[in-house]
């Protein structure tokens, strides 16, 4: 089985972040950056984590106007990472013109383009915040709303919670990618996700992908905690 988890780095220290990818480079399917290292370091500080040779997944989540989204996605394609998403709330047209502006850039700059994922609804959002921001039904018929648009923008994937890995799975194509946040192995604490799964239990429900934050980069040793969860997943480093 390929490694299928990505060690969210959530720092804004590029030396933390440098030393943590060397550490869990060969225990890692590859490492999620997101907004707070971005802001932080820039595109050279995903450069310096890229040098790895890993796969880099860019989560900056965009969500703007089309034009706006367009030109963050040929912004970043440069840095050419594996993954990267934007808010599938943002709607069909934004969506389109993401997965064009990759397409475009890929090719100019002769790269492979990266995978664009829609985030549906996020991990720390429970049924009871839905009614606050104006979504009504249950969560699993938004997250399936917003990942049906999604497929048929031509995104490659989505990103939800492990509760809705099972609905999704039966809604969507074979190849649609289901990256998983929100994993949090039995030996460690929920934080801040709300709807969580084990990484096991994650995989047989039929996500694709597993992002692991702080399990991995808060423990003692990081390395040895991502040995414990490739050794529950049966998977040899």
């Amino acid at each position: 089985m390929t490694n299928p988890v990505f060690c969210a780095i959530d720092t804004i220290d590029p030396a933390q972040a440098l030393d943590l990818a060397r550490r869990l480079g060969p225990l890692v399917g590859g490492v999620k950056l997101g907004l707070e290292f971005f802001t932080a370091n820039g595109p050279q500080g995903i450069r310096q984590i890229a040098a790895l040779d890993m796969p880099v997944f860019l989560d900056l989540k965009f969500h703007d106007i089309p034009n706006t989204v367009a030109g963050a996605i040929r912004g970043i394609a440069p840095l050419a990472p594996a993954l990267t998403t934007i808010h599938a709330a943002g709607g069909l047209a934004m969506m389109k013109a993401a997965v064009d502006a990759a397409g475009d850039a890929a090719a100019r700059l002769g790269t492979s383009r990266p995978k664009i994922l829609g985030v549906t609804m996020l991990t720390s959002t429970g049924e009871a915040d839905l009614d606050m921001i104006g979504v009504r039904g249950p969560m699993t018929d938004q997250v399936l709303r917003l990942a049906s648009l999604a497929q048929e923008a031509g995104l490659d994937g989505v990103i939800a919670s492990p509760h809705e890995i099972e609905p999704l799975r039966a809604a969507c194509d074979p190849g649609f990618l289901l990256v998983i946040p929100g994993i949090r192995p039995s030996w460690s604490e929920n934080h801040d996700q709300k709807r969580v799964l084990t990484p096991a239990e994650a995989l047989v429900r039929g996500a694709d992908r597993l992002v692991i934050g702080r399990p991995i980069t808060a423990a003692e040793d990081p390395a040895a905690a991502a040995r414990r969860i490739l050794a529950e997943l049966r998977i040899r480093a």
